[in-house]
């Protein structure tokens, strides 16, 4: 069996390379441009994704896809027609990608989403796969389409899809948001976050490369759409001291009003950031459990437990 994946020089893409090729599968490595490099893995330069992206070479011989590559969330947006930008890589260059994959005899493409499909806040019941989806913002709303689309495409021509919707990705090497809270704790700014009570799913990359490999093989996953996490909820103050304390740098946090949290966060350009550390976020992950059998090889807090390490090596 032969495994292209997209977005492969990305953070999840590397890992999900390394594994795929440690368990004996053939893979081809879809990257934008030669200065990528796979170890191991043969490559296909494809160039930026939309809707004319030609995938001939990359799609040939190639029994199952697993399309990561995305126009990804941005906390400062430089474009001035945002969600046409999302638009064409997210959904226009899926759909292409799709009928081609269809065309070449491609069996299964596995499609990663967003749980921002979902919405951007819990309040009492996690997320589930039955919920009405409430994308807000272009990057959600791309996504969403997306997934529209890869169901229209699989009822024309039979190409099997699997929708796998995570929460926040984690693991050795993150980057964004995450990296930056490392870095926070790390220097020992004490963080005004203690009276903090809300619960997050996350997903441990190693956790979710795992999930992926299960929807690309399991034959009752075709035509399903999942929502996967490390199945334990954390608040973002144990969050926090967990990491620290990994890291040997035990986290500082004293409380101050959410509401003068939220007023900071408005002054300084930070808001969605700052609903993030406040809000809620859960996922239900156990329909792949129950279908598939899928369980998460590694707890939270291994997961946490790498991150921080591997973080504090590269100090």
């Amino acid at each position: 069996m032969k495994f292209l994946v997209t977005g492969a020089n990305g953070f999840v893409g590397r890992s999900l390379c390394a594994e795929l090729l440690r368990q004996g599968y053939a893979i081809r490595a879809a990257v934008r441009s030669g200065n990528a490099r796979i170890d191991h893995a043969e490559q296909a330069i494809v160039g930026p994704i939309g809707a004319k992206t030609d995938w001939t070479d990359a799609l040939r011989g190639v029994d199952v896809v697993i399309h990561l590559a995305a126009r990804v969330h941005v906390m400062r947006e430089t474009a001035g027609d945002p969600l046409a930008e999302f638009l064409e890589v997210n959904l226009h260059g899926t759909e292409n990608l799709a009928r081609q994959a269809a065309r070449a005899g491609v069996r299964r493409l596995v499609y990663v989403s967003s749980i921002k499909v979902n919405g951007e806040s819990t309040k009492g019941q996690p997320f589930s796969e039955s919920d009405n989806p409430d994308p807000q913002g272009p990057y959600a709303v791309s996504k969403w389409q997306a997934e529209q689309v890869l169901h229209r495409v699989a009822k024309e021509t039979g190409l099997e899809v699997v929708i796998v919707r995570p929460p926040l990705v984690y693991g050795p090497g993150v980057k964004g948001n995450f990296a930056q809270m490392l870095k926070v704790l790390s220097s020992g700014i004490p963080l005004p976050l203690s009276a903090v009570n809300n619960l997050r799913s996350l997903i441990y990359v190693e956790n979710l490369i795992d999930a992926l490999i299960v929807c690309a093989m399991q034959p009752d996953a075709a035509g399903k759409t999942y929502l996967v996490s490390d199945g334990e909820d954390i608040s973002t103050p144990d969050l926090l001291r967990h990491m620290g304390d990994a890291m040997g740098h035990p986290a500082r946090l004293f409380p101050l009003p959410h509401g003068l949290l939220r007023l900071g966060g408005m002054l300084f350009g930070k808001a969605e950031q700052v609903e993030r550390l406040l809000g809620s976020l859960r996922v239900d992950s156990g329909k792949i459990r129950r279908e598939l059998g899928w369980q998460p090889p590694y707890t939270l807090e291994q997961g946490l437990h790498a991150t921080a390490a591997a973080f504090a090596a590269d100090r």
